[in-house]
């Protein structure tokens, strides 16, 4: 969904990024050499630096030790979904869980290391099932228009970053949204020209389905009134003439002109990405249209030894698999970091620009039913490709049309591929609920992102009508069908903010607590419905379950440790829940800062 060349950071920005990261990594060697012999150092630094000092043991210590976590609230999940709670947990020399503790349980009497989680609650590192890292890595090194709430908002937020950043040949950034504006209509142009005139701007649109350009961008792009839109995708017209909204492929017309990022450059963004990730609790996650562009900032990441989150790659249509990983899928690289092992596929759009492929036309639009991507033999012939050389297939569908298309499809070549292949759909917003059964009968996973439903309910409502919302977002009935649920963000698209996904699965209620009892809450998950779609579900749509997404013994030690219990707290609490601490392969990655001053402060007072 994100086009990340669209997002590039400046050479100054890279500049003194280096100069940073060399200065951080001198202070981390001084605090190392300075740590006590029987503590372990948790230093915060810089990207990309940050994540190679993260997790620094004494020079007593291995790299990997038989280590010991306690004083802990643990909570996971096994394969069946059963909850386990636990005090204490066994960590092995290659990072690893051995054993889960209770009280009652001896410890053992010789360990390298141990850890007090002075009582926070762990649980499993949280998994993004479907994000996109690079589009978070540009998104905070870029302009970001998601916190506006109007078009003069987002105009004086253009303003102001051209203003602040005169060397950028290009202004680039994402995040607007028309629905959130009440706008009543697309931007145009001539509204982003009041902004900026004198240089090109580029910006998409929050789900990035649509881009918005000022007149220098279309100039530059040689966009006129004789331009056609392209298949899949149209070129928004007003008076005639190209208005500066490019839905879908038709964004290709002018983003290929925007400069794309130096390799330097995505480094950059992908430390500023890990490092976000971790402070939200994400130890994993899937990425949704990975470029080779993307595959070698990663290769690089996890060869200089600071990749640290676990990445799932979905290559970005056909070519992008071929070129990242050739006949076959990857191997998992740099201890189960990294891995190459489907293909994403586009269906069609979303409904915010009305790109979303619809059986009957929009409600709010009689002249519109969407934009169907590939033919039914093209997305079958897509499917046969990457099936023949054991890739994944993660196709993204919104409307009803698509998300039928894609079932039919799996329903024909599940008589030739028997074998466990996962089909995914990405998103499964709009599903006639006549389809919904053939989501369990065929092991379709459905990809879902929780918060989508609270942003898109009431532009939902408006783009299809009440009668017509009977199979959207219908995480329970997908569930009571015998579909498997993974549960992510789509970030950037929205915040990769775990919690309030699952406050929102639980609920079907925004942050307000809006509408309450919940929108269409017949479709609500429980508890442990949702803690699974971040944790075993995600794990198991990417073929990870055997490797993380529980505490039980054999997968590794990839958890965190927050404030609040998942399966007790309310939702207005867990939306507010803090991770202290986060660790991946029984290392320790992330430590709030702040929460850990608060601490230190707490205890001496106590003393």
């Amino acid at each position: 969904m994100i086009n990340e060349t669209q997002n590039p950071p400046r050479n100054g920005e890279v500049a003194r990024a280096k100069r940073v990261t060399v200065g951080a990594l001198k202070r981390a060697r001084r605090a190392w050499l300075k740590a006590p012999s029987t503590k372990l150092r948790l230093v915060p630094l810089p990207v990309p630096g940050r994540i190679l000092a993260l997790a620094l043991f004494t020079t007593a210590t291995p790299a990997f030790a038989d280590g010991l976590v306690e004083n802990v609230n643990g909570i996971t999940l096994d394969a069946d979904g059963k909850v386990i709670r636990f005090n204490a947990i066994l960590i092995g020399k290659d990072g690893k869980v051995t054993e889960l503790l209770t009280k009652k349980d001896k410890l053992p009497p010789q360990l390298d290391f141990r850890h007090d989680g002075k009582g926070a609650t762990m649980l499993p590192g949280l998994i993004d099932a479907h994000g996109h890292v690079m589009g978070l890595g540009f998104q905070l090194l870029t302009l970001d228009l998601s916190a506006t709430n109007s078009l003069a908002e987002a105009q004086a937020a253009i303003r102001d970053y051209a203003a602040k950043n005169p060397e950028r040949r290009w202004i680039i950034g994402r995040g607007w949204n028309q629905e959130k504006w009440g706008l009543g209509r697309f931007p145009n142009a001539a509204d982003l020209d009041l902004a900026v005139a004198d240089r090109p701007v580029w910006l998409d649109r929050v789900d990035g389905h649509a881009g918005w350009a000022n007149s220098r961008a279309m100039e530059i792009a040689g966009v006129t009134a004789a331009s056609k839109s392209p298949p899949g995708g149209r070129i928004e017209m007003v008076n005639g003439k190209p208005g500066g909204i490019f839905v879908d492929a038709a964004s290709e017309l002018v983003s290929k002109f925007v400069p794309a990022p130096k390799p330097a450059e995505r480094d950059i963004a992908l430390g500023q990405a890990q490092n976000k990730l971790l402070s939200q609790g994400i130890t994993a996650i899937a990425d949704m249209g990975t470029s080779i562009d993307d595959w070698q900032s990663y290769r690089r990441a996890g060869d200089g030894g600071w990749l640290s989150v676990r990445i799932f790659g979905y290559a970005a249509g056909i070519e992008n698999m071929v070129a990242i990983a050739g006949p076959r899928p990857t191997p998992w690289l740099y201890n189960d970091k990294l891995r190459l092992g489907g293909v994403k596929l586009y269906l069609d759009g979303a409904l915010g620009s009305r790109g979303a492929w619809l059986k009957k036309p929009y409600a709010d639009a009689p002249d519109q039913t969407g934009l169907q991507f590939l033919a039914s033999a093209e997305i079958r012939n897509l499917m046969v490709r990457a099936s023949m050389d054991g890739f994944q297939t993660a196709i993204h569908a919104i409307g009803d049309a698509a998300n039928a298309e894609v079932i039919g499809a799996v329903e024909e070549l599940s008589a030739a591929y028997k074998d466990d292949r996962r089909w995914r759909i990405e998103h499964v917003q709009i599903v006639d609920p006549a389809d919904l059964q053939k989501l369990g009968q065929y092991g379709i996973i459905s990809s879902m992102q929780p918060v989508h439903q609270t942003s898109d309910r009431l532009m939902a409502e408006a783009r299809l009508g009440q009668e017509r919302l009977k199979g959207a977002y219908a995480w329970q009935s997908i569930s009571k069908a015998g579909g498997k649920l993974a549960f992510g963000s789509d970030v950037p698209v929205e915040s990769a903010d775990p919690f309030a996904g699952l406050a929102t699965a639980m609920t079907r209620e925004d942050a307000a607590g809006q509408p309450f009892g919940g929108w269409r809450p017949e479709e609500r998950v429980t508890r442990e419905q949702a803690l699974a779609g971040f944790t075993t579900g995600a794990a198991y749509a990417a073929f990870a379950e055997g490797k993380m997404g529980s505490l039980t013994p054999g997968h590794h030690a990839d958890f965190i440790l927050i404030d609040v219990d998942p399966l007790l707290a309310s939702p207005a609490e867990l939306r507010k829940a803090v991770v202290k601490e986060t660790w991946v392969g029984g290392r320790p990655a992330f430590q709030n800062t702040a929460v850990t001053a608060a601490e230190k402060q707490n205890d001496g007072e106590r003393r």
